[in-house]
């Protein structure tokens, strides 16, 4: 099965073409000539005016294979740190998350859902195939479950079900979320869901964004209209993490068991700040024109790297790629980046020592920039610009910063 519409009945809009690019950017590989010999797949993305989704119909699911090898956590990161602490806070206030059952679809490695457990006394179950536990420590309350939330866990019992950054990766994301509302079942479980928002992408021309694993680019209104299709009644559609996640809040509707649309009447309840999702002819005529100029923006900003790169060795430059995540992944694959990257840093000792995929740079700590002494260091996203500053200035380096 490829990757599904989540509104079929659109027409389809092309957009950019990614022929043979790394299937996955968080598998990182143990050798050079492992990381250059990584799985590869084509992007043919793609995007439906009639619920302002984006995907990738060329996305093929035998190729994704999540096992302990992934590694996508970006806790080590002080200012996600306080992000994500700040999201856990927000929800057990909001939500009287005391003494509360918590699921964790797609858990990674347990950040997030020990945070929500240790907050007020909850009780976790994390739900991923790719969970790794860390030798000698155990959390207080927390059931991890190295497998993936299926049929056979619907029992569970939850008055909160987080999802985050996980249903981007799912190729029929019907299929997911009408088992999530089975799962539910008549309890009044708050779900909560978080991922990347292609309104961003789409306005800042964030092409280094749009990776294989992500086979689904949501924006609010095609967001909220996959979860009311399914028996939900969306409470709020929220941007954050400066505009770059897209998160949202959704209860059982009354009555439905994930058939048919839910209702839109009690929308006045919406907190300030929360995105109107009533559909406009203005709204998708906007969001139309914003998908089509990005496909320009991804073929002009390609090749603006591209020959700053080679500028920068014709020059003699030598430089890093700070973050050996998505973005950085897609960055050195794009441009096909040569011996002027020397490496990439990453602050997490998990990929430190590893190989990044398709282009075989090796992932390094912050500490061997002080050897490495690099000319310049591109970063991945504005928002890390100031942390990633600190730590230059910690060892000594005084390269210029890019921000690709």
């Amino acid at each position: 099965m490829n990757n599904q519409p989540v509104c079929p009945e659109s027409e389809a809009i092309q957009l950019i073409d990614m022929p043979g690019v790394p299937v996955h950017c968080n598998v990182l590989w143990p050798t050079r000539a492992a990381a250059l010999a990584a799985p590869r797949g084509d992007i043919h993305l793609t995007y439906l005016p009639a619920c302002g989704h984006t995907y990738n119909p060329a996305f093929d699911p035998s190729l994704m294979e999540y096992t302990q090898e992934y590694e996508n956590s970006l806790h080590f990161s002080p200012r996600f740190q306080e992000y994500a602490s700040a999201l856990a806070e927000g929800l057990v206030e909001k939500y009287d998350l005391r003494g509360k059952d918590i699921v964790e679809i797609g858990a990674g490695k347990g950040d997030f859902l020990i945070m929500l457990c240790a907050l007020s006394g909850n009780r976790g179950w994390g739900y991923d195939p790719s969970y790794v536990p860390e030798p000698g420590y155990t959390a207080p309350n927390v059931t991890f479950v190295q497998d993936f939330y299926t049929e056979k866990y619907l029992d569970q019992p939850a008055d909160l079900i987080v999802c985050r950054h996980v249903l981007e990766h799912i190729p029929d994301p019907d299929a997911f979320i009408a088992q999530v509302r089975r799962a539910v079942g008549e309890q009044q479980s708050v779900v909560f869901f978080e991922v990347p928002n292609a309104l961003w992408t789409l306005q800042r021309g964030g092409i280094w964004d749009v990776i294989y694993e992500h086979c689904s680019y949501y924006s609010p209104s095609s967001l909220a209209h996959l979860f009311e299709r399914h028996g939900f009644r969306v409470l709020a559609v929220n941007e954050v993490f400066g505009g770059q996640f897209l998160t949202i809040e959704a209860v059982p509707e009354v009555g439905a068991r994930g058939q048919g649309p839910g209702v839109r009447e009690e929308r006045s309840a919406l907190e300030p700040g929360t995105w109107n999702l009533e559909p406009s002819d203005e709204g998708v005529t906007a969001l139309t024109e914003t998908a089509r100029a990005f496909a320009a923006a991804y073929a002009a900003k390609r090749d603006e790297w591209c020959g700053r790169l080679r500028n920068l060795a014709a020059a003699g430059k030598r430089g890093v790629v700070w973050g050996a995540g998505s973005k950085g992944v897609t960055f050195l694959n794009a441009t096909g980046a040569g011996e002027e990257i020397v490496a990439v840093v990453d602050i997490n000792p998990r990929k430190q020592g590893k190989y990044v995929a398709g282009t075989g740079q090796r992932i390094v700590a912050p500490a061997e920039l002080a050897d490495i002494r690099p000319d310049f260091v591109i970063i991945m996203n504005a928002n890390y610009r100031e942390e990633i500053g600190g730590m230059l200035a910690e060892v000594g380096v005084a390269a210029e910063i890019l921000v690709a």
